[in-house]
């Protein structure tokens, strides 16, 4: 028996293929990871704690008791010690400026993670033409994340002991959109196209997952606006905030501004939008229920609607409980998660209608 012209490389394209998408899942996951460090930084207020961004040399701690007395210094300088932390031990800098030292460790490793198998793919010719361009914008991304974290850092070491909430919410959304790019390249690489649904309610289950997938985008955008002006240590009832439904301060500062700047405004649309993400996020599973999809098809369709109900759930116990550590960092990356099961059934929705 002969083997058809062109079949050894189709099935080393396939191949490559394949790899490349697993060493991409593999990065998503350390962006996925990196969210939830972030998270924590954030919540035990140790992301100021490094008053330097040093790109190069910064692999390394401090490694002496010279070097941490300086490193030290130049955070005494900063609003948040002169403010805040006034007479703060070394011993106790040491413990918030690991977070933050982590958190800076693991991108430089996100960038090596991508950029190392990124050239051994290429230099051996196993990135198709048309990918090549696509992965090397996913590094000038991850690049420009670790500047984007610098400014965001910046706006806290000028005046105020706090970061920009505008910062912060680009921060944030940027690493979303990253994580969103590597995983949707990598299921398009390592996975085998959805088959044909035979239905012509296909079409409603697509723009259903697409409504979702916008909602999880604005209510990310959202969460980190409240992430950025600690609006979760206010109104710490569910589901009325100060004894309503809408705020008394709602919308207080103006049209232009309150949606950013205004406590009961930020939490209030935060709230609205995590409702409605739940709400269309179910729509869309049971819409799916009557399409005759692949097994795997039916198990993105059930772990978005998990997801979906246990992100609100983590977001109202965060809210009630004020704020702890673990349950915010456990919010931060359920809505990692959530996009990503929107992501993978959106990847499953996509194969052609048969009519």
């Amino acid at each position: 028996m002969t083997t058809p012209a062109g079949y050894s490389t189709t099935v080393a394209a396939r191949r490559d293929d394949r790899a490349i998408g697993l060493w991409l899942f593999g990065c998503a996951l350390m962006v996925f990871a990196m969210v939830v460090i972030g998270g924590a930084t954030r919540l035990t207020e140790s992301g100021l704690s490094m008053a330097e961004w040093r790109p190069l040399i910064g692999f390394l701690p401090p490694l002496n008791d010279t070097e941490w007395q300086r490193v030290f210094d130049v955070y005494r300088q900063t609003p948040e010690y002169r403010r805040i932390n006034a007479g703060m031990t070394l011993t106790e800098f040491q413990t918030i400026f690991w977070w933050e030292f982590v958190h800076r460790l693991w991108g430089r490793l996100i960038g090596i993670a991508f950029l190392l198998p990124f050239l051994w793919f290429l230099l051996r010719g196993r990135i198709a033409r048309r990918l090549a361009p696509r992965l090397a914008l996913l590094f000038v991304l991850g690049g420009a994340q670790g500047a984007l974290g610098w400014y965001m850092v910046k706006s806290g070491l000028v005046d105020m002991p706090s970061v920009s909430q505008y910062r912060l919410t680009a921060h944030l959304s940027l690493a979303l959109l990253i994580h969103a790019a590597l995983l949707w390249t990598g299921m398009s690489l390592a996975l085998s196209p959805p088959p044909a649904i035979a239905d012509r309610r296909l079409g409603d289950a697509r723009r259903l997952a697409g409504a979702t997938l916008a909602l999880v985008a604005l209510t990310v955008i959202a969460g980190g606006f409240v992430a950025g002006t600690d609006a979760g240590l206010s109104y710490n009832t569910f589901p009325l905030m100060d004894g309503r439904l809408v705020p008394p301060g709602y919308m207080t500062g103006g049209i232009a501004t309150a949606p950013f700047e205004d406590i009961a405004t930020i939490q209030f649309h935060h709230r609205v939008l995590a409702i409605l993400t739940l709400a269309v996020a179910l729509t869309t599973w049971w819409q799916t229920r009557w399409l005759v999809l692949a097994p795997r098809g039916r198990a993105a369709a059930a772990v978005l609607a998990a997801m979906a109900l246990l992100q609100v759930a983590l977001g109202i116990a965060t809210l009630l409980l004020e704020v702890p550590v673990a349950l915010g960092v456990a919010h931060q990356g359920g809505a990692v998660l959530l996009l990503s099961a929107v992501l993978w059934l959106r990847f499953e929705l996509r194969g052609p209608a048969v009519r």
